[in-house]
């Protein structure tokens, strides 16, 4: 049964055109001033909202929360600049900085790993499932070890790292073209050699160095600073708005590479600005944090089940994948009472049962091998 929508202001229908109308889990829309026409799903928008609201729940949460605890009251008159000033350096230095690089890192994740596993048709397909976190992470290692920044600190390292294991991924898995199941087959040797490579390089650090980029490596928040978290927030700026823009020729991916392109997509260009906009928004984040593991392969499936969507939807995504980071973090300073665990351990064993539930599906439904 279909509900049309009447006409109205901005919202009038063009001659022989169909009015939008409504669908069951969709609304379908056009309007003529500006020019833009789609359609909604309202679970999916109420699921966005949610998220959003359990996000905000963790973050506010998770600055009041410490060695010392703070009444969100004093928190809040904290970030107004009122209040005690122990209380505003505790917040503002401390506090604010790491929860703000939480949220931050947690939507790059989660946005990456949907654009992998949409552009791939592949739900294992993650940075950390092939090789773009490791390279970023072996180029940082590398950095901190041998001295090789270059002037230009972590964040170039890791994007230069994750954009040549990219780049090496995307020409071996060239044939012809590519296609999204050898690039996920590439990607697992290639994040082998990384690790590999970081292995090396760790064992051929001084003590000092090693200690350093192993604290780094198993993702870690504390001691972040604004510093750190102004690269990652201007990229989250650029290479958001063209993900989402990248929507529309990402579901004709879905349809197989000759449907897309007999509807006029450009399949390789965009498979080249999809893994472009997916490195660059990991590499940041793994710069900023560390290579907190399973959150771009676990939070896009999160996101896809709670919405009931065909693929993982980016907005969801990366709400999620800040909640899965942000909680995460909450209980890595709570879990064990005077100890502070890396945040990438409690990812990594939230994570590893979502993989082997992810293997188990893929083996049943015939894809996994």
């Amino acid at each position: 049964m279909t509900t049309e929508l009447a006409p109205g202001p901005g919202r009038e229908l063009t001659p022989g055109a169909r009015p939008p109308g409504r669908t069951p889990g969709r609304i379908a829309f056009r309007l003529a001033v500006p020019p833009v026409s789609g359609v909604l799903s309202p679970r999916l928008l109420g699921v966005c909202a949610v998220l959003a609201a359990a996000t905000f729940a963790v973050f506010w949460v998770g600055i009041s929360v410490g060695d010392i605890s703070l009444p969100l009251p004093d928190v809040l008159r904290a970030l107004a600049g009122t209040g005690d000033p122990g209380t505003r350096l505790i917040v503002h230095e401390l506090r604010l900085p790491r929860a703000v690089a939480g949220l931050l890192v947690g939507i790059a994740f989660g946005v990456s790993g949907a654009l992998l596993q949409t552009m791939t048709l592949n739900p294992l397909a993650s940075p950390d499932m092939m090789g773009i976190t490791q390279g970023a992470g072996t180029a940082v290692v590398a950095s901190i070890v041998l001295g090789w920044d270059f002037g230009a600190g972590a964040q170039f390292m890791g994007l230069l790292g994750a954009l040549a294991a990219a780049f090496l991924v995307y020409v071996l898995a060239w044939k012809r073209g590519t296609t999204g199941y050898r690039i996920v087959l590439v990607g697992v040797g290639v994040a082998w050699i990384c690790t590999s490579a970081t292995d090396y390089l760790m064992a051929h650090g001084r003590q000092f160095e090693a200690q350093a980029a192993l604290g780094w490596l198993v993702g870690n928040l504390n001691g972040r600073t604004w510093q750190q978290i102004a690269p990652l927030a201007l990229t989250l700026g650029v290479l958001l708005p063209a993900a989402l823009l990248l929507g529309r020729q990402m579901r004709t991916l879905q349809l197989g590479d000759d449907v897309a392109r007999g509807l006029g997509t450009r399949v390789q260009a965009v498979r080249i600005a999809v893994l472009v906009c997916s490195v660059g928004l990991v590499a940041f984040g793994t710069a900023t944090a560390g290579p907190v593991a399973f959150v771009a392969l676990a939070a896009p499936q999160i996101a896809q089940r709670l919405a009931g969507t065909a693929f993982p939807p980016p907005v969801a995504s990366g709400l999620a994948g800040a909640f899965v980071v942000l909680l995460s973090d909450l209980a890595a300073r709570k879990l064990i009472p005077g100890t502070e665990l890396p945040v990438g351990i409690v990812t990594g064993v939230l994570g590893a049962p979502v993989l082997l539930w992810l293997l188990v599906r893929a083996n049943r439904a015939g894809s996994g091998g």
